[in-house]
C-alpha cells in the first residue's frame, strides 16, 4: 500500500501529572478514512489537535505526508485541513466573507470558495451573517474551510455534532467523495452510525489509550450484529449514541 500519509508512533501527551494520551500508534493511507470513537474525556480531541499541530506531544512522533511539525511547520500545515469542534466566528461577517478570509490565508481562488459553499450546501445563504446560523450551519461552514484547499489530510473534530438528518447524509457523502479523490480523513464522533457508514478503520480510545482498533468487518466478526455498539458497550459499560431519530445513514 506504500508509505502511510499519517503516522503516529507512541504519541503521548502529559499535562502535569496527568497523562491525556498514552503511547498512541496508528497510521492512515491516502484514500482511507479513520474514525476515532470513545466516551467524553477519552482523549479524542487532544489527539486530533496534536495531529493538527495545535498541541505538541510530550512523547513520540507524528509524521504527515513526510513532514514533521518541528522541522517544517509551514509545509506540515499545508498538508492539513482542520475542523475544530467549535469556533467563534467574526461578528457581522457573511458565510462567503468568512470563507474568503480563510481562502486568502490558504491562497485559494474565489471560484473554489463558491464551489466549496455549494458542496456543503451553504451557497444559497452565502450572504447571510454567520451569527444568524444554526449549530448545524456553523458546522458546515467549519467543514467547508477544512475542505477549501483540498489538503491531503482532513482532520475533523466531532463534525457530526448539530447536523440534521439531511446534512448527516451529506457529511457521509462528502467524506466518501474525499476518499475517492485520494484524501485521508480522520474524524472523531460520538455517533457510531456515521463511523460505520464511512470508516475503513475505527479506533476506540479509553482514558487516553488505544483500547481497540480494527475494520468494521473485523468488529462485526467479533460482536455480530451489534458491531461497533458491541465494542463500545464492552469498553464503557453502556451503549453509545445511536443516531435514532436523526435519519438513516446508508452504509458503504
Amino acid at each position: 500500500m506504500g508509505e502511510a500519509l499519517l503516522q503516529l508512533n507512541d504519541v503521548a501527551k502529559r499535562i502535569g501529572a496527568r497523562e491525556i494520551i498514552q503511547s498512541a500508534s496508528l497510521e492512515l493511507h491516502k484514500g482511507q478514512v479513520l474514525a476515532l470513537c470513545g466516551g467524553n474525556g477519552a482523549g479524542k480531541s487532544t489527539l486530533l489537535r496534536m495531529i493538527a499541530g495545535i498541541l505538541q506531544p510530550t512523547g513520540g512522533d507524528i509524521v504527515v505526508n513526510g513532514y514533521r511539525w518541528k522541522q517544517n511547520r509551514k509545509a506540515y500545515a499545508e498538508q492539513i485541513g482542520y475542523m475544530p469542534d467549535d469556533y467563534l466566528f467574526g461578528q457581522g461577517l457573511s458565510a462567503e466573507e468568512t470563507l474568503s478570509f480563510w481562502a486568502s490565508l490558504r491562497k485559494v481562488s474565489k471560484p473554489r470558495v463558491q464551489e466549496t459553499l455549494r458542496l456543503v450546501g451553504l451557497y444559497d445563504v452565502r450572504s447571510k451573517s454567520v451569527s444568524s446560523f444554526s449549530k448545524g450551519m456553523r458546522q458546515r461552514l467549519l467543514f467547508a474551510q477544512a475542505l477549501l484547499a483540498e489538503p491531503p489530510l482532513l482532520i475533523l473534530d466531532e463534525p457530526t455534532n448539530g447536523l440534521d438528518p439531511y446534512w448527516m447524509e451529506s457529511f457521509v457523502e462528502l467524506v466518501r467523495r474525499a476518499r475517492r479523490n485520494g484524501h485521508a480523513v480522520i474524524f472523531s464522533t460520538h455517533q457510531l452510525p456515521a463511523a460505520e457508514a464511512t470508516a475503513d478503520c475505527v479506533v476506540f480510545l479509553k482514558e487516553g489509550r488505544v483500547a481497540e482498533q480494527g475494520t468494521i468487518a473485523s468488529f462485526a466478526d467479533r460482536f455480530g450484529p451489534d458491531g461497533l455498539q458491541g465494542v463500545f458497550q464492552a469498553l464503557f459499560g453502556f451503549r453509545a449514541e445511536s443516531g435514532k431519530g436523526r435519519g438513516t445513514i446508508e452504509h458503504k
